[in-house]
């Protein structure tokens, strides 16, 4: 249990050691900025395994109140041996990893959605039913039975729009009752691809120019941490309720249409190699739709990647090295999606919006001076790009 005085003299004591060691290796540290880290880590592990063990010692039972209060036997004589406890847990560790796992299941399911393919099983139900195609007893056929039959037993079409609508803004479907669309997704989702890929773009830049670039000023993982534990929290209050048992009915779905778009009667039905040749060939002669298949499927695959990736406590490191080697996972998933996102129209690729606030969709341009541009608006309101179509 931790004095008040212990307490002070812990870190007085950190803080010599670290201009101690910085003193004696000072010539090392600048042929080898690297050891700063380790340096670093190494005095932040052995602080941290100084509290962990403080908080692990059961506190009286008043809570040292007594003494801090000069009540009873136990009073204290001075402020130094009164109790101060290290502190809580922090507000970044406490997220549940699952929910967010699950979330990015529902940004590649909304992908798929966005794509058509639930459309076009059931135009092939409708064609079906009607007798207008050449099915009868094949797998296909049989498939698209079982498909229709089961329909009671799942989550509707509007329970699958009215989720999208309340996880990330998309769409316009209501949301259920007593809760609210998050329309802070798709800005937080945008500004996270492009802070991981700016801190890239920097990193490559500075081994081109400088050897061993090792300047903080080149990538700023502050900055992507920042982004991520933003969004990450948009999140969290986010994904509670059916959100986890949905998406895994959906997915469930999702390879049951597939089944039948990659049947062997449904191909030859409309000359198709694969079911992703069934599913454009259907909205190109029945929709009449433009086809987005590439970019959407390519969109759905590394969101769910980087939003996986972000359901981990690897946005908490706080060692270079380490932070980087990390985020190189899903660097280049950043890059493929905001690519493919460009090429929908869906975001732009900047390269000096580095800090996002919290009111805003975009940072409000200024003058050098730091004064904001007269007719700009302090707040804008959201950008309603396809994403936010019904």
């Amino acid at each position: 249990m931790a004095t008040e005085k212990d307490y002070q003299s812990l870190f007085d004591r950190i803080a010599a050691l670290r201009e101690q060691v910085t003193s004696k290796l000072a010539a090392d540290l600048i042929t080898n900025p690297q050891l700063a880290d380790v340096i670093t880590k190494q005095i932040d592990d052995l602080l941290a395994n100084v509290e962990s063990s403080d908080a692990k010692i059961p506190p009286p039972p008043d809570k040292g109140l007594a003494a801090l209060a000069g009540v009873g036997p136990q009073a204290a004589t001075e402020f130094g041996t009164t109790r101060i406890p290290q502190g809580v847990e922090p507000y970044d560790e406490t997220i549940t990893s699952e929910r967010i796992m699950a979330v990015g299941d529902m940004y590649y399911l909304w992908q798929h959605e966005k794509i058509g393919v639930f459309r076009v099983v059931q135009k092939l139900q409708e064609l079906f039913r009607a007798g207008t195609v050449r099915l009868s007893g094949g797998p296909g056929a049989f498939a698209l039975y079982q498909f229709d039959r089961r329909d009671v037993l799942r989550y509707t079409k509007n329970d699958r729009l009215s989720a999208y609508k309340r996880i990330f803004g998309y769409g316009g479907a209501p949301v259920p009752t007593g809760s609210r669309a998050n329309n802070d997704y798709h800005k937080l989702f945008t500004h996270f691809v492009h802070q991981v890929t700016l801190f890239w773009r920097d990193k490559r830049i500075s081994d081109v120019i400088r050897e061993r670039a090792y300047d903080p000023s080149f990538g700023s993982i502050a900055i992507v941490r920042r982004a991520g534990l933003d969004l990450r929290n948009n999140l969290k209050w986010l994904s509670f309720g059916h959100l986890n048992v949905l998406r895994v009915e959906v997915m469930q779905l999702l390879e049951e249409a597939f089944k039948i778009l990659d049947s062997d009667d449904v191909k030859r039905l409309f000359g198709a190699d694969n079911a992703w040749d069934v599913v454009e060939e259907v909205l190109i002669r029945y929709f009449n739709e433009r086809l987005v298949t590439s970019p959407r499927q390519r969109m759905g695959v590394t969101g769910r990647e980087i939003l996986r990736w972000l359901a981990q406590k690897h946005i908490l490191q706080t060692t270079r090295a380490q932070f980087e080697t990390l985020l190189l996972e899903i660097a280049e998933q950043s890059e493929e999606w905001l690519t493919s996102a460009q090429a929908m129209g869906l975001s732009k690729r900047t390269g000096s919006q580095r800090v996002l606030p919290w009111d805003q969709t975009q940072p409000t341009p200024v003058r050098a001076n730091g004064r904001q541009k007269a007719g700009v608006s302090p707040q804008r309101a959201p950008a309603r790009e396809f994403e936010f179509e019904v």
